[in-house]
């Protein structure tokens, strides 16, 4: 082990210093202040934050998935300012765009319009798309803004372009594609209270300075095992035998409250592939259900460990490595594991071989942060050996977990089999994430493959990436050299761009892209939750309710006469084979160009408010102006501005697909009967801390934007069904 490897590792497993070591209890009261957030590359640098809350975060995933719920996921925009700048994502507010993925060069040259301030980004492949294919090696240009391990092309993922270099916006972002052929992609980023804690402060990205790669040190070298640990970290070791038939306890742990920093096995190379189908167990602080339930290969990142290519890492991932040195084989991870009082760790056999000579180290690190700070670690596994026609996939439902009907924390990722026939076609099917009870996906992608950074399917091959792969499979069936090697898996790990919740996560993923699929799936969700809430329900207005409207005071001059919709939210395709899988309801609401008032109850001791909004998305681009008054009985205090509140497009949009890499810009609509939408606003902290009851101002600011150059802007109005108020606060809840 070289110098730079143990000084590397030391930091890994020592993290930062954001856990200080005590050996007791940390509590919290109800002034207590939340956890500071890591934002840009403090969400890198911070990584042992990962089991932290984000009071105050939300994370949204969005895409140019198709809007009528086919398959036909690239190439749908928002609406066209010019033949060249063709809009996929339009966002208002102060974040961070931490993740963007597209298919090769597609697209390109993008547009980041950062703040209103446009910024080019391209790719090698971009001045000649016609012959990019036969370049050797690509890069994002500029380079030296979008270097590696923070971005990656498809010579190096086999079919995508990734940037994980974080684009922090104050006011605005958008992005456009200046071409449109094959125009396929999705993008992470996260809003933030403008009151929260940070741990630096937004300011507007000007595509001057390249990142700080001291930052993400780890992940320019993962799948290097841990050594040179130093004071305050504890190594144990042993090694055990396993039964097929049985369960063995690796250590149960006492020393608290304490981290979990590293895990690691090392087992006979020929015994490897038994030892993937072997269960890891871990249990937190006696609770009555292990948190980490999940086949060995999967929760490593691979669905076998059958290495087809005799490659030195199977995985070579940052939270998670599969290593081969001559006839051993070593497993490691290092997400950070918070406990309280105890931490059990077992083995499982598969039933099918007895395996011997297991060698298991374990590091740990004291810690003082109080419960409400952090989320246990979670690795949900699911078996699904006959997916339901018509009906994602649920790879996780918080709701009931161990137990426990609310659940708040982070998702961080999945690692999943979507064939054991070498089939890759499967990989059509999107990924939808509801969080927190919303109806809609809060986060929507294109396929299975681009969410585990591929594209095109991988071209059949393998790859390995810090945060994202494709490690194990053949081709195709015919080159499969075992049944093993028909297993096609990936892994997909969030970190920067990890997705918090503050009640409920539902992890859903199509299966083939019409929810057609019969491949067997197997999937494992890795989380971080605490069992409390950090969203809080504290009120509900029905709009076109007189008994709700009177009870919240909701005025609104100029809003239309109620009216009934009849339509569907974003869940998948309507119709499957002749049968409807989800019939239309009814609803109804208002809409208006004018100002709304209403009032909302609150938690006093909130910290920040999380307002959402249903609405009928036949309306594009709403776009209002928000602010907040404190009200307490009759007394009402001053309005104050808080932001814009801005959905951008509609349930039409514009398709633009020409055949030819450099195709002339298409101006074709389509619109869905999916006219059901919910959608958010932070009300922020400052504004919302004490009170019981606030006073909110929405002042509509109808935006005329034409979906193509020519034609005539569409109505424009905001639109009303249902507000829902949320508030932030600490979990509370003891170990």
């Amino acid at each position: 082990m070289n110098p730079r490897q143990i000084k590397l590792i030391a930091s890994l497993v020592l993290g930062i210093g954001s856990f200080t070591c005590s050996n007791t209890i940390a509590t919290a009261t109800k002034d207590t202040e939340p956890p500071v957030i890591p934002t840009g590359l403090d969400a890198y640098r911070q990584w042992d934050c990962w089991p932290v809350q984000r009071l105050g975060a939300r994370a949204y995933m969005r895409s140019t998935y198709d809007r009528v719920g086919g398959n036909k996921d690239a190439s749908h925009f928002l609406y066209q300012l010019r033949d060249d700048f063709n809009v996929t994502l339009d966002v208002a507010g102060a974040g961070v765009l931490y993740f963007a993925r597209y298919n090769h060069w597609h697209g390109s040259p993008w547009h980041f319009e950062v703040d209103g301030v446009d910024q080019i980004v391209q790719e090698t492949g971009t001045a000649d798309p016609t012959h990019a294919r036969a370049l050797q090696k690509t890069t994002f240009l500029p380079a030296a803004l979008f270097p590696e391990p923070l971005a990656w092309t498809w010579s190096d993922t086999k079919g995508a372009d990734l940037s994980w270099v974080p684009i922090p916006f104050t006011q605005s972002f958008r992005m456009a594609y200046a071409r449109t052929h094959y125009g396929t992609g999705y993008y992470i980023y996260d809003l933030y209270d403008r009151s929260a804690q940070l741990s630096e402060p937004i300011r507007s990205w000007d595509a001057q300075a390249p990142p700080d790669l001291s930052a993400v040190e780890f992940l320019r070298h993962p799948g290097e095992s841990p050594a040179g640990l130093a004071a305050q970290t504890r190594e144990t070791t042993g090694e055990i035998a396993l039964d097929k038939n049985n369960s063995v306890a690796l250590a149960e742990f006492t020393n608290a409250p304490a981290m979990l920093r590293a895990l690691f096995f090392s087992v006979p190379t020929n015994e490897v592939m038994a030892f993937g189908r072997a269960r890891l167990k871990i249990t937190w602080d006696h609770r009555q259900m292990p948190s980490v339930n999940a086949p060995v290969a999967l929760f490593f990142g691979a669905g076998t460990l059958y290495n087809r290519d005799q490659r030195e890492y199977l995985v070579k991932s940052f939270p998670a490595y599969v290593r081969f040195t001559g006839d051993r084989a070593e497993l490691a991870c290092f997400f950070p594991m918070p406990f309280f009082h105890s931490a059990k760790i077992e083995l499982a056999g598969s039933g099918e071989t007895n395996l011997a000579n297991i060698h298991w180290r374990v590091w740990q690190q004291p810690m003082s942060r109080p419960p409400s700070d952090l989320g246990y670690f979670h690795a949900t596994y699911r078996d699904h050996p006959s997916p339901e026609p018509g009906r994602d996939l649920v790879l996780l439902d918080t709701q009931g977990a161990e137990g426990c009907d609310v659940w708040s924390g982070n998702f961080i990722g999945t690692s999943l089999i979507f064939s054991r026939r070498g089939v890759l076609k499967t990989l059509e099917g999107d990924p939808r994430f509801f969080f927190d009870d919303s109806l809609t996906p809060q986060a929507q992608g294109t396929g299975t493959e681009e969410w585990g950074g591929g594209g095109d399917y991988w071209g059949g091959r393998n790859m390995t990436l810090p945060l994202a792969g494709h490690p194990c499979g053949a081709p195709k069936p015919a080159d499969a050299e075992c049944a093993e090697d028909l297993i096609e898996s990936m892994y997909r790990f969030l970190l920067a761009d990890l997705m918090p919740f503050g009640r409920r996560a539902v992890i859903q993923l199509e299966h083939g892209g019409l929810d057609e699929s019969t491949e067997h799936y197997e999937t494992v969700a890795f989380w971080y939750g605490a069992p409390a809430a950090a969203l809080a329900l504290t009120d509900v207005l029905k709009i076109a309710d007189n008994t709700s409207e009177r009870a919240h005071r909701y005025v609104s001059v100029d809003a239309s006469a109620s009216y009934e919709i009849t339509s569907r939210y974003e869940w998948g395709v309507d119709k499957l084979n002749g049968h409807e899988i989800f019939p239309a309801t009814t609803d109804r609401g208002r809409t208006t160009s004018g100002t709304s008032e209403f009032s909302l109850r609150l938690q006093p001791d909130n910290w920040g408010v999380l307002l959402r909004r249903k609405l009928d998305y036949a309306f594009p681009n709403q776009r209002a102006e928000v602010f907040v008054a404190e009200e307490s009985g009759d007394r009402l205090g001053e309005f104050k501005f808080v932001g814009t509140w801005y959905l951008a497009g509609a349930n039409t949009c514009v398709y633009s697909n020409p055949k030819g890499e450099l195709g002339a810009t298409e101006h074709k609509l389509e619109t869905s009967n999916r006219r059901f939408r919910d959608d958010e606003f932070i009300l922020p902290r400052d504004l919302t801390r004490g009170r019981s009851g606030i006073r909110v101002r929405i002042k509509s600011m109808p935006t005329a934007i034409p979906l193509y150059p020519g034609q005539p802007p569409p109505k424009s109005a905001w639109s009303e069904i249902r507000y829902t108020a949320y508030c932030w606060v600490l979990p509370e809840w003891r170990p």
